[in-house]
């Protein structure tokens, strides 16, 4: 809301409605925007004058808004991960296909011009045979990981819809830490995996134009935090593309010392750093390979990530994380979820759209 407030007066734009189940935050929501409150997104989407939503839920309700705001015509901005399962993902690819309407993921991080730019670094044979690359996204907790005080207030039935935040996941009585901290659970959230590495997986899949993983192995646990989390605090994964490149994506929420953001070649490395990202020869390929560095412009920013589909929506703009993106960043994600569930490497049947035992 803050960055389409943002946005209002140059790209015209007007938030016209707004929905949630839980009273005090459909309230706030009303008066910070001005838009029309709304109970049920349902209702929503039938309101007159919508061009598009804006979708901010818990995972497990990507899909269901999604698809039916497409049926209504309407574009679409749904927050990362895609949706909550492959399964999902497939539907709202080929929902979006079949009604034309235009959805742009949420990885707002595909603003910043430096995947697309060293993508064609890439392309252009800069680091040579891209053999693999690792990144990742640590955070240092001190108490509990993704833990919030439920609201004192909060009462089911009365200002709360507790029946339609389960939807279809598993019914059960109301528990304050399942709305308010649903990151923690797997009925709603991928966890690690699709709040966190869908964000750094974008830019290794954009920069090396991968697709989908052809196997995944995804490790971790609860090794430090003790309290009802069901995802884990350290994850660690390892994904095998087709392509031929290994990518592993590392996270913990007891530890935040991050590792080097790296893309190896043959030939040279690329090292991804705030200020953009640089290129540096193999000792073997410094006579071939220059050192380089690329400053960035744009960044991981909400408002350039809504403008871009403002532009693509009038003007056809390329989006920077359309759905096909969006599903083989989201279902990478959700394989390295199922991999560490069941306990198993798992490999993706491309003709059949399914995960298989390896």
């Amino acid at each position: 809301m803050r960055a389409l407030k943002k946005l209002a007066a140059d790209d015209n734009v007007e938030v016209t409605a707004v929905c949630d189940i839980y009273d005090p935050r459909r309230d706030a929501a009303a008066e910070f925007t001005g838009g029309k409150p709304f109970k049920d997104y349902r209702r929503l989407l039938e309101h007159e004058g919508l061009d598009y939503v804006t979708i901010s839920v818990p995972e497990h309700w990507h899909a269901p808004v999604t698809l039916d705001a497409a049926d209504a015509g309407l574009h679409v901005y749904v927050e990362k991960p895609l949706t909550y399962s492959i399964e999902e993902g497939l539907a709202v690819v080929k929902k979006v296909k079949s009604t034309g309407v235009t959805l742009q993921c949420g990885i707002q991080g595909m603003s910043d011009d430096s995947y697309e730019s060293a993508a064609q670094f890439i392309q252009d044979g800069a680091i040579g045979k891209v053999v693999m690359a690792h990144i990742d996204y640590s955070r240092n907790h001190e108490d509990d990981f993704w833990l919030r005080e439920p609201d004192a207030g909060a009462q089911p039935g009365v200002n709360l819809d507790w029946k339609m935040f389960l939807g279809k996941a598993k019914r059960r009585p109301w528990e304050p830490n399942r709305f308010f901290s649903w990151r923690r659970y797997w009925d709603y959230s991928g966890g690690i995996a699709t709040d966190l590495f869908v964000h750094r997986l974008a830019r290794i899949v954009k920069a090396c134009g991968l697709t989908t993983p052809s196997r995944v192995v995804a490790t971790g646990g609860q090794y430090f935090f003790n309290g009802d989390a069901e995802v884990p605090d350290t994850f660690n994964a390892l994904l095998e593309y087709p392509e031929g490149v290994n990518v592993l994506l590392v996270s913990s929420m007891a530890n935040q010392t991050r590792i080097r953001h790296l893309i190896r070649g043959n030939k040279g490395t690329i090292e991804f750093t705030r200020e953009g990202f640089t290129i540096e020869p193999e000792a073997l390929y410094r006579d071939e390979v220059q050192p380089r560095s690329h400053k960035k412009s744009g960044g991981e920013d909400m408002a350039l990530h809504h403008h871009n589909l403002h532009n693509a929506i009038r003007k056809g703009e390329a989006l920077r994380c359309d759905v096909e993106l969006g599903f083989n960043i989201s279902m990478a994600c959700q394989m390295t979820v199922e991999s560490f569930r069941r306990r198993k490497s798992l490999a993706w049947d491309r003709r059949r759209q399914e995960i298989v035992k390896t």
